[in-house]
């Protein structure tokens, strides 16, 4: 197997990732398990803003704006979740040793696996809506054409959020 050597850019994000500026936001499992809820629920929320744009009928310039407020607390959890893993969704796999590669792989297949079951959850709700009210399917079209692929997205970085172990204690001598 050949390693192609880093990029300018692989190094830039390495320091990027390994940044340690944010490490009070993610230095024990609660901490983390925190930052992954609130990423969570600020997705959750935005994702609902934006159905409730698909299901209105004027277009509430009030939801945009909610939506880019709650964009700059979404991104600074984004990057605290990233920090806590040390970018290892992030880099590309040259930058990654084969311990990293292991978890990389292994938080896939956990997300892998959560995503199937909250897909299977989500049909087998949509179906007994639908079967419930005649029109609830085409009504959620829409939003979980939003909502799936957002989660499908995300899901790897809260389960590498969750999965995430805390670092050794440091000596700062050594810094």
């Amino acid at each position: 197997m050949t390693t192609r050597p880093l990029t300018r850019y692989d190094h830039s994000m390495l320091r990027v990732m390994n940044d340690r500026r944010g490490r009070p936001l993610y230095a024990t499992a609660a901490h983390r398990r925190s930052v992954v809820a609130a990423h969570l629920v600020l997705t959750a929320v935005i994702g609902a803003l934006m159905a409730y744009m698909s299901l209105t009928e004027g277009k509430p310039i009030w939801a945009v704006v909610v939506m880019l407020v709650l964009l700059l607390p979404w991104m600074v959890a984004t990057g605290a979740i990233n920090a806590a893993t040390r970018g290892l969704l992030e880099l590309r796999g040259r930058a990654l040793d084969e311990r990293q590669l292991i978890e990389r792989a292994r938080v896939q297949a956990r997300a892998h696996q959560v995503m199937t079951l909250l897909l299977a959850a989500t049909a087998a709700g949509l179906l007994i809506a639908g079967a419930t009210a005649g029109h609830a399917l085409t009504a959620y079209a829409a939003p979980a054409l939003i909502a799936v692929p957002a989660v499908h997205w995300l899901m790897p970085l809260w389960v590498a959020g969750l999965m995430a172990q805390d670092e050794a204690a440091e000596d700062d001598a050594a810094v």
